[in-house]
């Protein structure tokens, strides 16, 4: 964990990254994808679920509802680790 006991540089990294004109067009994909899921009503706001994209955007994936399913968040936003508890 990088910021253990230090305060997170949140204007910095607003700057260097979530500014950025591919990251701008991400997030609104991403949030085009959760609205979708929305209105079909397998999501709702608050429910611990998150819109995840089977292809990843980054990888070239679509927002198509065959690439789109509900996961757990706390699913989502996990990931392999090596057995020393680094990122594989």
């Amino acid at each position: 964990m990088p910021y253990v006991n230090k305060k997170r540089p949140y204007k910095r990294e607003n700057e260097l990254y979530k500014s950025k004109p591919e990251q701008i067009e991400k997030r609104v994909q991403r949030n085009a994808a959760r609205r979708e899921l929305m209105q079909e009503g397998v999501v709702n706001k608050g429910d611990g679920k998150e819109v995840d994209h089977i292809k990843p955007l980054s990888a070239g994936g679509t927002n198509k509802r065959s690439n789109l399913r509900v996961k757990a968040a706390k699913d989502n936003r996990s990931y392999a680790r090596k057995a020393n508890h680094k990122p594989k």
